[in-house]
């Protein structure tokens, strides 16, 4: 699973935007031998859960998603300029055992994101998984 914020948490990612937006990051999966199962998030954010070859880094698919993407919506949506993704990202593997819950997950965002900011999302992921982060690394 990866996902990544747009720059300063900015809640630019409209409904209407993640429209055609989702089915896009889809397309930059596919073209480049990835297989997007699913994506999804909510104004400030979105979750992907991928399938990634052997011969292409995490690191390499990131950036690329990224890169297309943000070209797409500034030529696309104009209006959208200021949508930039953070610079960095999260991506954790999963197994096979996780992949229901996870497409759930992913599914359910906009019902999750009701309570739970971005930050405290990750804090929890990164806390129900033991894994070590310094505070800085969650701004």
């Amino acid at each position: 699973m990866a996902f990544g914020s747009t720059k300063e948490r900015r809640r630019l990612i409209t409904p209407e935007l993640q429209e055609r937006l989702y089915p896009y990051l889809g397309g930059i999966a596919r073209d480049n031998k990835m297989k997007a199962l699913a994506i999804g998030g909510v104004e400030d954010h979105v979750h992907m859960l991928l399938s990634v070859p052997s011969t292409l880094s995490i690191a390499k698919a990131i950036q690329l998603i990224k890169g297309n993407s943000s070209k797409w919506i500034h030529e696309t949506f104009p209006e959208k300029r200021l949508l930039e993704w953070q610079e960095g990202y999260g991506a954790f593997s999963i197994g096979i055992s996780a992949v229901e819950e996870t497409l759930a997950y992913i599914k359910n965002q906009k019902q999750h994101h009701r309570s739970r900011s971005f930050k405290d999302e990750l804090i929890a992921f990164l806390d129900k998984h033991g894994i070590e982060y310094e505070a800085w690394m969650l701004d």
